[in-house]
């Protein structure tokens, strides 16, 4: 059974300014979606489903239908605020989503297969995808989920400090926990991160989680659990989050899951700020250059 790509496209891209998802990068008009599914059917992927938001799902669907149609097959879910387990309701005044694991959730009548998540406005590289696809291929039980971890010198930015989840690990690579580290940036060919007025130096080969994750769709089951649990407790405030990795985690602590960091040399590059689109730009057009993707990628 070959593995299902979902894409979390539902974010409009606050910080920067509009639908990021559809921003022209490559030299014909391509989004950084069209470099990560071209990636997904030469890794082995046979359908991609994207979570979006459904005022803007005709203009979503005419940028990409006619550009994947023949090629992978594609399916649309709709996150939305009201979508919720029987029994709860969204309080009153409250506007913020419910967070990726309510979006990953909107996915699970649409995924009986093994899949992987990524997030629309992240470019991961071909290798990653390949990676995945062989651990999917390989791993038979259920509760065997894996992460990509990215190596932290992999993902900087040049505009300042970035905030990272760097993998701690065992012997056998099964992720031990996520420890989150605001504050990570570069002084000449040293990497730090800063906590207060202390600063330690980091290597720049740790694992770090860029939310490229794989799992079984039993997964659902676990999320859907958590969410309603997430819900009695934090369900009635106006800006709670209820994240998919926080699931996994709180899993792999009970001994119910575990999760693989499957290390990856893949460069990593993101669109937060309209500031890194001529960054992403020259890095598109020098995997071109390299012939790593053809000019014109449809």
């Amino acid at each position: 059974m070959k593995p299902t790509l979902l894409i979390l496209a539902a974010g409009m891209g606050s910080r920067y300014g509009g639908l990021k998802q559809m921003d022209e990068l490559g030299p014909h008009g391509e989004s950084i979606i069209d470099y990560s599914v071209y990636d997904a059917i030469e890794a082995g992927f046979e359908k991609v489903v994207f979570v979006i938001r459904e005022d803007f799902a005709e203009a979503f669907k005419a940028r990409f239908e006619p550009r994947l149609a023949g090629k992978i097959k594609t399916e649309y879910v709709y996150q939305d605020l009201n979508k919720l387990p029987a029994g709860f309701n969204v309080p009153e005044g409250r506007e913020k989503p419910w967070g990726t694991g309510h979006a990953i959730l909107m996915a699970k009548d649409a995924i009986k297969e093994p899949f992987a998540i990524i997030n629309a406005d992240d470019f991961y590289g071909r290798e990653a995808y390949k990676q995945v696809v062989d651990f999917m291929n390989t791993s038979k039980s259920a509760s065997e989920y894996a992460m990509v971890g990215y190596a932290l010198k992999n993902t900087l930015s040049e505009h300042g400090t970035v905030s990272r989840g760097v993998c701690e690990t065992n012997a056998d690579d099964l992720l031990r926990k996520v420890v989150e580290r605001t504050k990570i940036g570069c002084e000449g060919d040293k990497i730090f991160f800063y906590e207060g007025d202390e600063k330690t130096e980091l290597t720049g080969n740790e694992a770090v989680s860029m939310n490229f994750w794989a799992f079984k769709p039993e997964y659902f089951q676990h999320l859907e659990s958590a969410f309603v649990d997430f819900l009695k407790e934090k369900g009635q405030e106006m800006k709670s989050e209820f994240y998919f990795n926080s699931v996994a985690d709180a899993m792999i602590q009970k001994g119910e899951a575990t999760t693989k960091v499957i290390r990856t040399d893949a460069k990593w590059f993101g669109v937060t700020y309209k500031e890194d689109k001529p960054m992403v730009q020259d890095k598109l057009n020098k995997l071109i250059a390299d012939g790593i993707y053809p000019e014109k990628l449809w």
